[in-house]
Parts: structure tokens; C-alpha cells; sequence
């Protein structure tokens, strides 16, 4: 692990789970060294779930991070400072089928103890394992208006992945 980080216990993180999500967002990265690809990402969470912390991340199945995240087991979410907001908003407009999103400028990659990448620009990232996943389905909303974020059908594939360690800056 990049030695700017500092291994922290996932379940004393003093962060404000919704602001990291809905301000902060994140960066799904999924893939390996050398093969990966990443979105930004703002649906999802953080909790506890089979007595584990868990992240709970939604790819829709269109998405190039789609075809990753269902070949490798592992995939980092990582939350960075407004400093790198063009980052994130690059990530979350463009497709990895059309740019080269493993070699954008102000991103360092590297590899996790679990064989995923993240960034030494982040300053949290949560490394996780896929332990299930489950597609939604519009049978399932019980508030009908959810169906409004689904013009085209493209329901969202939901992951809940362990969170196997936690690091941040030092």
C-alpha cells in the first residue's frame, strides 16, 4: 500500500456518510493494475450489514464500470478533496469506451492489498469484496415515483461489498 496512507479502522471513520455521498461523491474504480475503469458515483451507502461493514454501490448495466465490476471480485470507492472535483466530474460525464480514463492527468493509480486500484490523490478510499449483488426491479418500489429515474429502463444492478480495510491520509 502507498505509504501515504495510513491503514484506518473502518467503524471509527468520524465522516458524515451523506455528505460523502451526496456532496463529496465517489469513485468507483473496479478492475486491476493495468485494466480497470472508474465512475463518480453519488447513489449508494454505508452500514452494516451480515455483521460486516458494507458499502452498497448501484451500477446501472450500461456503464463501462458495468463490465468490470462483474469480472473482478474487488473494487475500491474513493472520496477526494474539491481540489480534484474536475476529476470526478470528468468520471462521472465521460465513458471509459471513449476516453483513456487509466491515464487522466492528476491521477495516480495504485494497487490495493486486494488487487484493486484506487488513487494516492484520494484521501479515504474503502477497499471492498463483492459478497452479493441484485438487480432492482420496478415491482419493487413501493413509491411508484422512484420509476421517474428510469426513463429507459436501465434499472440499476446493486452490489453490497464488504469493506475489507479502510485508509486514509496520513
Amino acid at each position: 500500500m502507498d505509504p501515504s496512507f495510513k491503514l484506518t479502522d473502518v467503524l471509527n471513520l468520524k465522516e458524515n456518510v451523506f455528505h460523502l455521498l451526496e456532496s463529496d461523491w465517489m469513485l468507483l474504480t473496479a478492475g486491476i493494475a493495468g485494466k480497470y475503469n472508474m465512475m463518480t458515483a453519488a447513489w449508494g451507502g454505508l452500514g452494516i450489514l451480515w455483521r460486516k461493514p458494507v458499502a452498497y454501490i448501484f451500477i446501472r448495466p450500461q456503464r463501462y464500470t458495468y463490465e468490470f465490476a462483474e469480472k473482478y471480485p474487488n473494487l475500491t470507492i474513493s472520496f477526494f478533496g474539491e481540489d480534484q472535483r474536475h476529476i470526478l466530474n470528468l468520471c462521472g460525464s465521460k465513458s471509459g469506451r471513449d476516453i483513456d480514463k487509466m491515464n487522466i492527468d492528476g491521477l495516480t493509480p495504485i494497487e490495493m492489498d486486494s488487487g484493486a486500484v484506487s488513487f494516492k490523490e484520494a484521501r479515504l478510499i474503502l477497499d471492498c469484496r463483492k459478497i452479493y449483488f441484485d438487480d432492482l426491479e420496478p415491482s419493487g418500489f413501493v413509491d411508484q415515483s422512484i420509476d421517474k429515474n428510469y426513463p429507459i429502463k436501465d434499472y440499476h444492478r446493486m452490489y453490497v461489498c464488504e469493506i475489507l480495510n479502510a485508509y486514509s491520509k496520513k
